[in-house]
């Protein structure tokens, strides 16, 4: 597995801290997914072993929490609340407008490799809707003006790496 020392260190650091290895499995996926961008085939073999579990046991939980992706994303993530408040001031709009501005879909990955646009249920910013987290950036009342305000940001970040 193809990870950093640093993240090596810190996945045996954490396990001395549990008397039962299997309880360090959630730590465990967050430190891999961190590191990697994904939870790999790969990576739920390689955490069962190292803690003496079936692959199915950590398979369970990365299917389980929803924060656990099994696939690589674009450099920026952009998730978009779907539940009942920014549905009704208009989330699904804002969904779409990014997906319009970065010429992609909902879980995939923009062809530029930048983006990777997905719903999540709440974010727990209800009086605020809608919301989108980018990355861990928390923007509130994300409407149609602002989600293109959004997207002209991070395209000008983009050109500023290249």
């Amino acid at each position: 597995m193809n990870l950093k020392p640093e993240t090596f260190r810190q996945i045996d650091a954490v396990i001395l801290h549990y008397p039962v290895k299997r309880s360090a499995v959630l730590p465990l996926l967050h430190l891999i997914q961190e590191d990697a961008g994904y939870i790999s085939q790969e990576a739920i073999e390689w955490v069962a072993t190292k803690l003496e579990l079936q692959p199915i046991n950590v398979y369970e939980v990365v299917t389980f929490y929803p924060m656990f992706r099994q696939k690589p994303i674009g450099r920026r993530h952009v998730k978009v609340c779907r539940t009942l408040s920014c549905a009704l001031l208009g989330g699904y709009k804002t969904c779409e407008t990014f997906e319009k501005e970065f010429k992609t879909h909902r879980g995939e990955i923009s062809p530029d490799g930048e983006v990777t646009i997905e719903f999540v249920e709440c974010l727990a910013s209800c009086g605020t809707a809608p919301v989108v987290m980018i990355d861990d950036d928390l923007h509130e009342k994300v409407d149609v003006a602002k989600a293109k305000a959004l997207s002209d940001q991070i395209k000008a970040d983009a050109a500023k790496r290249r």
